[in-house]
């Protein structure tokens, strides 16, 4: 069997050879390339055809179009762009919902604009009032970057012991109920089912830890097991996604959550349960990952679709809020390629169709978090990488992704990079480059940055875009050089890089894959040169 980063890296070995070298030439033409690709908008809105999707966006790194009104008698639209420092630039269109002209947004300077529209009648007279939009112009990327310290194997290993060591971690071996002092263990499913993984992934890289670190791994998965939904109810083989008991914090608290679950949470401890099996051998795993994986076949609706959010005794939806799938999409699909499981080829496949005639269409590409309320949020009120980047892996992932899939994922990864990349810091201090992870939550994410750079690697292993490798390099340097050498510490949020009480076990096991990612692909990207 291959896990789906083994496949990937062996489509990366078909690429042809003669990348980019990276020489001071080499840097100055990905730069240029870059700076073209910014020049055009990123899935556009059309009136009447397709919505404008950045109506809470507040910054951009691709030239934006906005959906300014038409105005009756007017021929023409002048758009004036004016700096912080004064500076002003100014073009004029027959559209209030054109694109900001590539000769301008080329020369616009990074910071806060304010980008006034003003019609025009027949003689260049101003008529009606003014529309106006305020943004910051943000840092494009700009190449070479520092470099990784040490390899990312190393930084991976590391990360994977600073969880291990954790007392809180260190107590499944001896138990199967969580130490509650770890405050995060309130969210089971994402919590213990990382650990899980990071410490199957631990005893895969460092069989001298073994033993022990698959003790652990049992210990987790004996709880899971225990608390999951019985065989034969609506949500049989489930973990619930909030656990209060001993002391629980957090979304566990607030009265919309009780007795709820996430849906999508599950997928989580299904691939824990697999990388267990693979692990172990020992049938009670599979079987474990498999009941969730028909849980799910039984609630997916005719079209595709998921309920985000539903009672967790009956399963009932509790709003009418349909989940983001690609990491369903994801897990099915290691289902069928790992495990040869065919019985979910029909639900991936409709999953699939969902998204594309969903999601895809309307470019509404929004976060789904446990912690995040998901009630009465408006189209477009908090986009996420993590949605979007997920759903375009899954698209590289496919054996042999269409023309149309791999344009899908470049816009994906084009929106997570303009709305969520940081070349460069804007205002305060934060190590860059790195992805703050959605518009709710405005911080620099360990996982989300690993996140748009496995959607990067995808994108190039398909098509041999040297920039794509060259940014996902770029973010993952970043994750090497912010560990805390001494202790391994892989921080959850860049911005604090002390704050080990900020430190969530899933962006960790997210951060660690990555980097094992990257080490082959970067092996695999120099072999060709």
């Amino acid at each position: 069997m291959h896990s789906l980063k083994q496949l990937l890296i062996a489509s990366i070995c078909l690429l042809p050879i003669g990348t980019l070298a990276q020489t001071a030439a080499g840097f100055a033409q990905l730069n240029a390339k870059a700076e073209q690709q910014y020049l055009h908008p990123i899935r556009p809105g059309q009136e009447g055809k397709a919505p404008f999707w950045n109506a809470f966006a507040h910054r951009f790194i691709y030239a934006p179009a906005f959906p300014f009104q038409k105005v009756a008698g007017a021929r023409k639209y002048r758009f004036e762009l004016t700096t912080e420092s004064g500076a002003q630039f100014s073009f004029t269109h027959k559209n209030p919902q054109a694109c900001i002209a590539p000769e301008v947004w080329q020369k616009l300077p990074e910071g806060k604009v304010t980008l006034t529209l003003s019609a025009l009648n027949a003689k260049g007279q101003p008529i009606g009032e003014s529309q106006t939009r305020s943004f910051t112009r943000d840092y494009p990327f700009h190449s070479p970057y520092p470099e990784a310290p040490y390899s990312y194997r190393e930084a991976a290993e590391r990360g994977l012991l600073y969880v291990h060591r954790m007392p809180q971690i260190q107590h499944w071996r001896t138990s199967t109920e969580p130490d509650m002092s770890y405050s995060y263990h309130t969210y089971p499913c994402k919590i213990i089912g990382a650990t899980i993984r990071c410490e199957c992934m631990l005893a895969r890289l460092r069989p001298e830890y073994r033993q022990e670190a698959l003790e652990t791994a049992r210990g987790a998965a004996a709880f899971l097991m225990k608390e999951s939904r019985p065989e034969g109810s609506p949500l049989a083989y489930f973990p619930p996604t909030y656990y209060n008991k001993g002391g629980g914090k957090h979304a566990t608290n607030f009265k919309e959550n009780q007795n709820k679950t996430m849906m999508l949470e599950a997928i989580i401890v299904g691939d824990a349960m697999l990388d267990l099996y693979e692990a172990t051998h020992e049938q009670q795993y599979l079987d474990h990952a498999l009941g969730i994986a028909a849980t799910y076949q039984r609630m997916q609706k005719a079209d595709g679709s998921l309920p985000i959010k539903v009672d967790y005794l009956t399963g009932e939806p509790v709003n009418q809020v349909s989940a983001m799938l690609g990491h369903y999409l994801r897990f099915v699909q290691r289902l069928h390629r790992d495990f040869g499981h065919t019985e979910y080829l029909k639900a991936e496949a409709l999953g699939d169709r969902w998204m594309k005639q969903g999601p895809m269409k309307t470019f509404d590409l929004t976060g789904q978090f446990e912690d995040v309320s998901v009630q009465g949020l408006k189209p477009y009120e908090n986009l996420t990488n993590v949605t979007a980047c997920i759903y375009a892996t899954y698209l590289t992932y496919k054996p042999r992704p269409t023309r149309r899939e791999l344009r899908d994922a470049y816009d994906l990864i084009s929106m997570s990079e303009d709305q969520f990349v940081h070349w460069r810091p804007v205002g305060k201090d934060y190590p860059t480059p790195s992805v703050f992870e959605q518009h709710k939550f405005q911080q620099p994410i360990n996982s989300s940055t690993a996140n748009v750079a496995e959607a990067l690697i995808g994108y190039w292993s398909h098509t041999g875009d040297e920039l794509a490798y060259q940014k996902a390099k770029a973010l993952m340097d970043c994750i090497v050089r912010t560990q805390d050498e001494a202790t391994g510490y892989l921080p959850t949020s860049l911005r604090g890089l002390k704050n080990y009480g900020y430190h969530w076990v899933n962006c960790t096991y997210n951060t660690a894959e990555i980097l094992l990612l990257m080490e082959q692909t970067q092996l695999s990207h120099d072999k060709q040169k």
